[in-house]
Order: C-alpha cells, then sequence, then structure tokens
C-alpha cells in the first residue's frame, strides 16, 4: 500500500508541526499532493480508470480550496509551501 500510518506521520512532522497534528492545512494539502501524485502515477498507466480520474479531479479540487484558504490566512506560508511540495500556482 502507497499510503502506510509511517507515511502519513512523517508527512504531518514535516508539514504539520507534530505527527499527530493531523487538522493543520499544510499538513492536509502536503497529504493531498502526495494522493495526488499516487494517482497521477496510476492513471499513467490505466487511462480508462474512469473512477480514479473521478476521484483524482476532487481531490485536486479539495487541496486547492485548502490553498485558497490559507492563502487568506498566511500568504508567507502559503508561498513556502507552493514550493516546497512544486505546485503550480
Amino acid at each position: 500500500m502507497y499510503l502506510t500510518t509511517e507515511v502519513k506521520k512523517q508527512i504531518f512532522k514535516k508539514h504539520g508541526g507534530a505527527e499527530n497534528n493531523t487538522g493543520s492545512t499544510e499538513g492536509q494539502i502536503a497529504l493531498f499532493t502526495h494522493r495526488i501524485n499516487h494517482l497521477t502515477g496510476h492513471l499513467k498507466n490505466n487511462q480508462k480508470d474512469y473512477n480514479t480520474e473521478r476521484s483524482l479531479v476532487r481531490l485536486v479540487g479539495k487541496r486547492r480550496s485548502l490553498l485558497d484558504y490559507l492563502k487568506k490566512k498566511d500568504i508567507v506560508k502559503y508561498r513556502e509551501l507552493i514550493i516546497e511540495l512544486n505546485i503550480r500556482k
């Protein structure tokens, strides 16, 4: 499985401050980015998997809304996160 509890803890420890701070905006954006990258790789091999494609579009929308929220709250953290996670826009 691509997303184990150890990987989640590492993501939240790096971006959320603590590994059990799962509600932080930065941690959730990082987790969504990890999942989006995995689904993108899956769709490169399976172009006709429309359920995964729909899930990917929904995840991108959720991440976009969290990024918009972070941009309103703290523009400096937003810019740092965009650069660190290599997200366009």
